[in-house]
């Protein structure tokens, strides 16, 4: 029996920016995997390299060297209408600022990802329901984002992001906006979804939000420095 292929793999990634002529690192030599099902936490200081990682991870930004396979696709092969398509299939993204379209109600704004994904006309509504339910806003779904609370914002942010059933959630300091008492409500569901066999990755500068997964991967000045 032939064994799926990791989630993600990235294989001695390096991502540099280029400032007139000075390349300046932000990742450099970055080699990890994550299994189907797993839980992983990125941490490190401000500037460590975790957003550039989380990037690349969601097919925002391509490498400078090295390789990048998610479920077995080396997505350095990809021209960029293919690696939006994928990104749109297979990534959700759950981000600290929540990016709700505040004049759209909840259902309007987990509905477009479906558009977005290229999901069946049909089968649209039914799926954006499923989701919210899924994260308790089966009673919001007309509401719009101003009439939430910041908990409930992120809640709506996630049913967005599982609308699609993506093979990987990455979320960038999911519970950096949110109280404290939120902010585990929100780690809760991630570990319910998680149990579900939903595979996730978490950036986080929190040490109480990376106690949640099942390992964290340290990165410090652009480069793995040990993996928990």
């Amino acid at each position: 029996m032939t064994l799926a292929p990791p989630v993600v793999e990235l294989r001695d990634v390096s991502r540099a920016f280029v400032a007139g002529d000075i390349s300046v690192p932000a990742l450099t030599d970055a080699s990890m995997s994550v299994e189907r099902g797993e839980y992983v936490a990125v941490i490190g200081p401000s500037g460590s390299g975790k957003s550039t990682m989380l990037n690349v991870i969601g097919l925002l930004d391509r490498p400078t060297a090295g390789s990048y396979f998610l479920e077995g696709i080396d997505t350095s092969t990809l021209s960029e209408g293919q690696r939006a398509g994928l990104r749109s299939r297979r990534i959700g993204f759950v981000f600290q600022s929540f990016h709700l379209l505040a004049h759209r109600s909840v259902i309007e704004n987990v509905l477009l990802s479906t558009i977005y994904n290229g999901m069946p006309r049909a089968d649209r509504l039914s799926a954006a329901e499923t989701a919210l339910v899924r994260v308790g806003l089966g009673h919001r779904m007309d509401f719009v984002p101003t009439k939430l609370s910041g908990g409930e914002r992120q809640r709506v942010a996630i049913a967005r992001a599982l609308v699609t059933r993506p093979a990987i959630l990455l979320a960038d300091e999911p519970t950096g906006n949110l109280d404290t008492g939120t902010g585990g409500a929100v780690l809760g569901l991630f570990d319910e979804l998680r149990a579900e066999g939903l595979t996730l990755v978490v950036v986080t500068h929190d040490t109480e939000v990376s106690d949640h997964a099942d390992r964290a991967i340290h990165l410090r000045d652009g480069r793995i420095e040990v993996e928990l």
